[in-house]
């Protein structure tokens, strides 16, 4: 048996990033992998850091994730393949064109670098875009990166302070004050951290987080050249505006010449097959957008599970019914961005530190507390 001040269930980046911070603090910590490092859900997402406002919790906690990936820069290794590119929120037409007006000013109203490009500077910027897009939103210090080292990079300086990373290890049960995992062996703590992503139902049965699959492409080197991370200002409605499956675009420049294209979303699909029909239209619609990419040759093609909840916002902080577990899970497509500032929110709340955002739009309490009274009047 094994005693540690806190074991971190999961090792994908949101999992890593807490091991970092709270090693750094000086807490010992035991960071439990079903596989290897970063090789879940983190392995399947495009790496982008975005500060996005669809709401002020969501606009608060990744503009403040992104700003910690910022500090943490200088520091990356170079194969982490940190880009402060920048994101472009395309508008297609005159209609999305006003959303950007409002965009602009949440974004200046929370610190973030907004500015607003007409047709002309658009395309001055990124000469490949298609003709006739009206103009953009350009959001200045969002990033792209490569997940899994960055997830592997943060373990690693946890190790260096001591954290003991056990990965191969699936974990069995957890109970109050320990850890099963499923070789036997008992791993002891005071407090436990469920990330898990996807699989965090599994072992805390009734949390509200649900699979929803994404396809990504990767193109072979020669692709046009871009130099922001694009998106059409419609992914906001195409993406995440429908029950059903759907596609918008998406595409980053990597560092390798190569781009990196999405994106789709089929809410509640649990398998990893390629679906072939939506790959298609996730492709054509790209096309529209950057032309050259017609006849262009994929490298790769893959799918990953994102764990979404009801409200689109990660679940981060005590379970209301188990005060020794702790949630940072939930993030959708969001986990590589909020990484830092999860990380963060969490160990300040379980180390009981005032964190710089309000840590209570992202409490499990507002569905597990819901969920219990439900349960006890049934």
């Amino acid at each position: 048996m094994s005693a540690f001040d806190c074991v971190i269930v999961g090792g994908g980046i949101v999992g890593a990033a807490l091991a970092d911070v709270l090693s750094a603090d000086g807490v010992s910590v035991a960071l439990v992998e079903a596989r290897s490092i970063g090789a879940g859900t983190t392995a399947c997402g495009m790496g982008h850091l975005v500060a996005m406002d669809d709401n002020a919790a969501e606009l608060a906690l990744t503009s403040w994730s992104v700003s910690l990936w910022r500090e943490l820069a200088d520091g990356l290794p170079r194969a982490v393949e940190y880009d402060a590119c920048g994101t472009l929120w395309l508008a297609a037409d005159d209609e999305e064109m006003a959303a950007v007006s409002a965009k602009v000013a949440n974004y200046r109203a929370a610190g973030v670098r907004a500015e607003v490009l007409d047709s002309a500077a658009l395309h001055e910027a990124e000469p490949a875009l298609a003709p006739g897009l009206v103009g953009a939103l350009r959001v200045v210090d969002d990033a792209v990166l490569y997940p899994p080292l960055a997830a592997r990079t943060f373990a690693l300086r946890a190790q260096a302070r001591g954290a003991r990373l056990m990965t191969g290890c699936p974990v069995r049960e957890l109970r109050s004050g320990s850890v099963v995992i499923s070789n036997g062996e008992v791993l002891t703590a005071r407090h436990i951290v469920l990330a898990a992503g996807v699989a965090s139902p599994t072992l805390c049965p009734g949390l509200p987080i649900s699979p929803r699959k994404g396809h990504l492409l990767i193109t072979r080197r020669g692709a046009p050249v871009v130099h922001h991370q694009l998106v059409e200002l419609g992914y906001l409605k195409s993406a995440h505006g429908t029950d059903g499956a759907s596609v918008a675009f998406n595409a980053q420049p990597r560092v390798t010449g190569q781009l990196l294209l999405g994106s789709s979303r089929q809410p509640g699909d649990a398998t990893r097959e390629v679906d072939a029909a939506l790959l298609e239209r996730m492709l054509k619609r790209a096309a529209m957008f950057l032309p050259g990419l017609d006849g262009l040759q994929a490298l790769r093609v893959w799918t990953g599970l994102r764990p979404a909840t009801p409200d689109g916002l990660p679940l981060l902080g005590p379970h209301p019914e188990k005060p020794w577990l702790w949630l940072a899970c939930g993030h959708e497509g969001l986990g590589i961005t909020t990484a830092t500032g999860s990380a963060r929110l969490v160990a300040d709340q379980l180390l009981g530190r005032t964190s710089p955002i309000d840590a209570r739009p992202y409490s499990p309490a507002r569905f597990l507390a819901v969920s219990s009274r439900e349960v006890a009047h049934a």
